[in-house]
């Protein structure tokens, strides 16, 4: 499954994600991963959630090398129930025009593997296209 927050700048599309990841620990009882692009929010998420800061990862530059480094990370744990990535469209060559693409793969990630998915799009519903029907809005 992926669920979606979407709004631009500003919005607080992460402080509700950093709240949905502290929460999160409480119902599931696999791992949570936390994709962000840098160290900004390490000491907000509580310690049991595995921080991934993408700057530490320079050579994931587009959304297919961002696929291959989420399978490293299902692959290495096999107990990993949800991914929160936030902000991907600041995240190196992401585009918005990759999005489509880029959340059929996190869908089907999902249903073969098992993780859920909560991605973070600075853009309004509008901007994106009807794709977007496809999966659920959290904040709208």
């Amino acid at each position: 499954m992926v669920k979606l927050l979407l709004g631009h700048k500003g919005s607080g599309k992460t402080k509700m994600m950093i709240d949905m990841a502290n929460q999160s620990l409480d119902t599931v009882s696999g791992n949570v991963v936390f994709i962000n692009k840098n160290h900004r929010l390490t000491y907000d998420l509580k310690y049991r959630i595995r921080v991934i800061c993408m700057e530490d990862f320079v050579h994931v530059t587009n959304t297919d090398e961002y696929i291959g480094f989420i399978y490293g990370i299902l692959s290495q744990d096999h107990d990993t129930e949800l991914i929160f990535i936030d902000s991907i469209l600041k995240h190196k060559d992401v585009h918005i025009e990759d999005i489509d693409e880029f959340l059929e793969r996190l869908a089907d990630i999902s249903e073969n593997y098992g993780p859920d998915f909560y991605v973070s799009i600075s853009a309004d519903k509008s901007e994106l296209g009807d794709y977007v029907d496809k999966y659920e809005i959290i904040n709208g």
